[in-house]
Order: C-alpha cells, then sequence, then structure tokens
C-alpha cells in the first residue's frame, strides 16, 4: 500500500476508523471531501424523485378517499335527533283539530240580576267591652240601609245588670252601626226580591217581639243567628264573640253569597 503525503487543500472525512500516519501521511483509502462520487449524487435524485411521486399519488389518493366518504355521508340519510325537543316536534300533530269539533263554554255573567237587587250583611264591630253583633237588610241600588240588633236599653248600668239578668233591651241601630272604621266582620248575602219581603219581615217582627237583654242567652249573637237560621244558613252557636260569630257564620255556609227560601208549598 502506497502512502503520499497530505496536501494543503486535502480535507478527511471523518470516522471512527480515521488513521493518521507517521510523518503527516495517511492511507489512501480516505478519500477527499471535494470528491464526492457521481455515481451517489445519481442515486440521491432518483431516491428524491421516487419519493416526491409517492406524496403526488398519496396526496391523490386521500383526496379521492375524503371525496368518496363526503359523498358517501351525503347520499345517507340521517337519522332523527333524540333530543327531548325534537322529539316533541315529531309527536306533535301538524294540523290542529278542526274548528266545528270544539263546542263553546257558557258561562254565567255575574251581576245585580244574579245575586239578587236585596240584601242581608251580617255585620260585627268594637265596643267598649267584647264588641257587638247586628244586621243591615235593604237594597242594593240604595244608600239607605235599616239596621236591627239587640242591645241593652240605656248606658253602662243596663249593660252591668244584664250580665246577671234581663234587661230593658233596644233593637234598632246602636252608637257605631254605621261607621265603617269600627267594622271588624261582614258576610252580606243577597236576596230575590220575593225572599227580602219575607226576610225583613221577619227581621221586623224580631225586632217587636225581643223586649229583654241578657248576656248569656238573649244577646246580640243570638238575635242575628235567628235571622240566619230563618233564611235557612247555618248558624253557628251564640256564646261567641261578635267577630268570631260572624267569621264562623260565613265559613259554615261556605260564603254563599245567595239564598232562595223553601216555597212555602
Amino acid at each position: 500500500m502506497r502512502l503520499r503525503p497530505l496536501a494543503a487543500g486535502d480535507a478527511f472525512i471523518c470516522s471512527s476508523r480515521r488513521t493518521i500516519g507517521h510523518r503527516g501521511f495517511v492511507r489512501v483509502e480516505v478519500a477527499r471531501a471535494n470528491r464526492k462520487p457521481r455515481g451517489l449524487l445519481f442515486v440521491m435524485g432518483i431516491s428524491i424523485l421516487a419519493a416526491c411521486i409517492g406524496l403526488g399519488i398519496g396526496s391523490s389518493s386521500a383526496e379521492q378517499l375524503a371525496n368518496a366518504d363526503h359523498e358517501q355521508q351525503r347520499d345517507t340519510p340521517r337519522k332523527p335527533s333524540m333530543k327531548p325537543g325534537a322529539t316533541t316536534a315529531a309527536v306533535a300533530p301538524s294540523t290542529s283539530p278542526s274548528t266545528t269539533d270544539v263546542k263553546p263554554v257558557r258561562r254565567s255573567q255575574p251581576g245585580p240580576a244574579v245575586k239578587g237587587p236585596y240584601y242581608v250583611d251580617f255585620r260585627a264591630r268594637t265596643a267598649a267591652s267584647y264588641g257587638h253583633a247586628f244586621v243591615w237588610y235593604g237594597k242594593t241600588s240604595e244608600k239607605q240601609v235599616e239596621v236591627a240588633g239587640l242591645h241593652p236599653a240605656g248606658d253602662t248600668v243596663p249593660y252591668v245588670l244584664g250580665h246577671l239578668t234581663w234587661v230593658p233591651s233596644e233593637t234598632g241601630a246602636s252608637y257605631g252601626d254605621l261607621d265603617v272604621q269600627y267594622l271588624t266582620a261582614s258576610y252580606r248575602v243577597y236576596l230575590s226580591e220575593a225572599d227580602a219581603k219575607k226576610v225583613f219581615a221577619y227581621i221586623k217582627h224580631l225586632q217587636a217581639t225581643s223586649p229583654l237583654w241578657n248576656a248569656e242567652t238573649t244577646n246580640c249573637t243570638a238575635f242575628i243567628g235567628r235571622i240566619a237560621t230563618f233564611m235557612g244558613l247555618k248558624a253557628p252557636f251564640h256564646l261567641l264573640k261578635p267577630e268570631e260569630y260572624v267569621n264562623q257564620l260565613k265559613a259554615l255556609n261556605g260564603g254563599r253569597q245567595t239564598v232562595q227560601l223553601a216555597s212555602d208549598g
């Protein structure tokens, strides 16, 4: 194997088998870096060209597959959505039912003719003690009212004695019966004209035949309770405070606003 001296422009291709000769000489197997074989460049060019052609074919194939998948998805019918809103829309009928099948509902129109042109108003008000119960009665179209209620005649002394015995009574309006600011409870019931004549006549009869007052027997709540019973209403026990008595009277009768008396026949 021949050795030659190193030239100034020569460079080594470094590898693990590099061997520097003694006194600046190297083995002839080491190739110069600037002498690249033409065969190697040709092989590299062919490889790059083949890679480019392969990439082109691959991209074209991928594009064709994507287009085919898109066409298949477009041709395939979509499944209905399972969302609640879509289900409701599918179940709901597309057309409304015929209006000829719907019959109008007749509703009674409230008014004075339904309630009746006359009334009896069971009322309670405040007083110096536990209150007082009485009635207003009259015609709905008139402001003037009649008042009936049982209470002791006079002032404080008859009232105190009336808790021990019977004392003379009065059956008309007493102080505060016409003043709304003293009102604590009210239950108004409407009557027809024919029934009102009977009820009003009974109230006047009751006023004329109630000469005595007593706190435990013939008191104000018992008085209006007899009127309610004559009208066909349910009356609570009379030993109640006036406000509570009127409220219970309304509750016992379900708050009904009209009454109709039974016929005499």
